[in-house]
């Protein structure tokens, strides 16, 4: 599990803690570090639909805060609860794109084992940073 969850960060909110040697390894984690606030079991939601991203910014931290943001978007507009099948993030700092393919299901209350409602995900102590191992964030997310 590439992420763990901060309780010192915050505590009327959740915090996690996310690493990948990538920049895309990092923006799944986070995804995935997202998605396992709201449901226990990330191997309930199944791969029935997919769906495609492509996300643009100038910062490598901002791409990942609309990133994260988007999937919020869509569990509240659409009930999706989304993974992450593939993710690249190409061009330059001032020109990055995400382009991802996601998949997933309308929550089902009944098979997903739901835990918090994320309303969306903050700059609050929001940061990401490379490291001699690889890429690290810290997220914080308003439920």
């Amino acid at each position: 599990m590439p992420y763990r969850y901060l309780e010192e960060i915050a505590t009327a909110d959740v915090a996690f803690a996310a690493w990948g040697e990538t920049r895309e390894e990092l923006f799944a984690a986070c995804a995935d570090a997202l998605e396992n606030v709201m449901v226990a079991d990330l191997d309930a939601i199944r791969r029935v639909e997919e769906m495609s991203v492509r996300l643009t910014h100038g910062e490598l931290d901002l791409l990942l805060f609309t990133f994260l943001n988007e999937l919020v978007f869509y569990k509240d507009a659409r009930q999706l609860l989304l993974r992450v099948d593939s993710l690249t993030i190409t061009g330059t700092p001032g020109e990055l794109v995400l382009d991802a393919r996601l998949a997933g299901e309308r929550i089902d209350p009944d098979r997903h084992s739901l835990i918090v409602d994320v309303k969306a995900v903050t700059l609050h102590r929001f940061r990401v940073s490379e490291t001699a191992q690889g890429w690290e964030a810290e997220v914080v997310l308003d439920i």
